[in-house]
């Protein structure tokens, strides 16, 4: 998807694109790929390692000025092929109105001699001057394929590596993690229980909620049996489920007994949980 689309930018002339991905090391060898085929010139500058020309292996030229990176692009701009400087993690540098102004510029002469500037970020952060100069594009985490294959790269012992239906909860429990991420979670299970199992990857994933401050992940096991009393709640909560809304979503919870229960009985996997107001609202973690 990566290639595709920033293939389609470059050969339209986007001279500003902006990559927000969790997983730089991944879309750097992608373009990197991307150029090999195409036989473009490739540069990558970040802070710590400076200007990079060609391939990951190239020697750097320890250039830690921002503007400085900005304008080489030009160098190696030619008329048989295009330029890509790519800049990891970027936005840390876009408050500096030396850079933006640096930026604008080089967006503009891009058009011209066929060099692009591309901004690899977590987030998509762009400053009011340069909003209409760049494309956004959306780096994919690691699809349900992709995650077995890196569960098959790490569970390489018979016996590790989990079938049907143990494999399809793992692969659930995996789904929204990085490359990075999955690869832990896989390799703490195979340290607890020497085999993949979707436990440990529910801690990291758990973890991984904690650290927005927005989600919990609530992994009870309380039931309609649990509760005592309250017959005409439970039997209304039953009613209500079997509606196809209630599939997606425990609509109006509060934390309590109740509605973890009511949880609980749509699905038994883990619920998040979000503060709303007084109230918590209960959504499903697929």
């Amino acid at each position: 998807m990566l290639s595709r689309k920033l293939t389609e930018y470059i050969a339209a002339a986007f001279t500003g694109i902006w990559i927000q991905s969790f997983e730089h090391e991944d879309a750097l060898a992608e373009i990197a790929k991307l150029c090999r085929q195409h036989e473009w010139s490739l540069a990558v500058w970040d802070v710590d390692r400076g200007l990079q020309a060609g391939d990951e292996n190239s020697q750097s030229t320890g250039m830690n000025d921002p503007v400085a990176a900005i304008k080489s692009i030009n160098a190696l701009a030619s008329a048989e092929g295009s330029a890509l400087l790519v800049l990891p993690n970027f936005h840390r540098f876009l408050g500096s109105a030396e850079i933006i102004q640096a930026l604008a510029h080089q967006i503009h002469q891009g058009k011209q001699n066929r060099t692009f500037v591309v901004i690899l970020s977590p987030l998509v952060q762009i400053p009011l001057e340069l909003e209409r100069q760049f494309v956004v594009i959306e780096h994919d985490l690691p699809s349900r394929s992709q995650l077995e294959e890196i569960a098959k790269g790490i569970a390489t012992e018979p016996g590790e590596m989990p079938e049907g239906d143990q494999l399809a909860r793992l692969l659930n429990a995996a789904g929204g993690l990085s490359r990075f991420e999955a690869e832990g979670a896989f390799s703490l299970s195979l340290v607890r229980h020497g085999r993949l199992d979707p436990e440990a990857v529910w801690e990291l994933k758990t973890q991984s909620l904690q650290k927005s401050g927005l989600l919990s992940l609530h992994r009870g096991k309380e039931t309609f049996g649990d509760l005592g009393g309250l017959d005409a709640l439970k039997a209304f909560c039953l009613k209500a489920l079997r509606t196809r809304q209630a599939e997606d979503a425990v609509p109006g919870g509060s934390s309590c007994w109740a509605c973890r229960a009511r949880a609980s009985r749509v699905s038994p996997r883990p619920w998040a949980t979000r503060p709303a107001g007084p109230r918590w609202c209960w959504t499903w973690a697929p």
